[in-house]
């Protein structure tokens, strides 16, 4: 579920002309949508590893198949496709996102935030990798930050379901000390 931060978006996005992204069309890629949709995640990587033989730059294709291979637990897979987008579009802030939700998965918090830091440092009002990182330092114990960085996600979009929902659930079981 968090890994399809940016996936619907990525094929409707004109390609930055300097990059050396390619995309295959929405028609292409609505039947790999279709696929992960329906939880049918090796379909989906399957189809999609299939475009890549034509659109070896896609953005959206890696994203696919990260996002896949995160829902099935393939966790180094995923990091993979999401590090390849990387190499293809180096300020791609949901791919910089999905690596630090792969990597709170993988047990690795400190690095998770790393990233979430860089989706941020290069869209600073990018409130998911907020509130994903808020979640990240919920998990580590850091309560203080984690209450700092939903607040940080609701101060930049006041309707966010998701950090707001987080943001109760701190609240509920931690009392601040100021």
């Amino acid at each position: 579920k968090k890994a399809l931060n940016g996936l619907m978006s990525l094929s409707n996005k004109s390609v930055d002309k300097n990059s050396k992204a390619q995309e295959p069309s929405t028609n292409q890629i609505m039947p790999l949508m279709t696929s992960y949709k329906k939880a049918c995640y090796q379909e989906a990587i399957d189809q999609a590893s299939k475009l890549l033989l034509k659109f070896p730059n896609s953005v959206t294709l890696y994203n696919i198949i990260g996002a896949a291979n995160q829902n099935q637990g393939n966790l180094e897979k995923a990091l993979e496709a999401y590090s390849k987008i990387l190499d293809i579009k180096p300020d791609h802030v949901e791919a910089l996102n999905n690596i630090g939700n792969a990597l709170t998965e993988h047990g690795d918090p400190e690095k998770a935030i790393e990233a979430y830091r860089k989706a941020i440092s290069i869209k600073p009002d990018f409130a998911e990798a907020y509130n994903n990182m808020g979640n990240t330092l919920q998990e580590q114990g850091k309560l203080e930050e984690a209450i700092e960085a939903f607040n940080k996600a609701l101060a930049l979009k006041p309707d966010y379901a998701a950090a707001i929902l987080n943001t109760t659930e701190l609240l509920k079981t931690y009392s601040p000390k100021w």
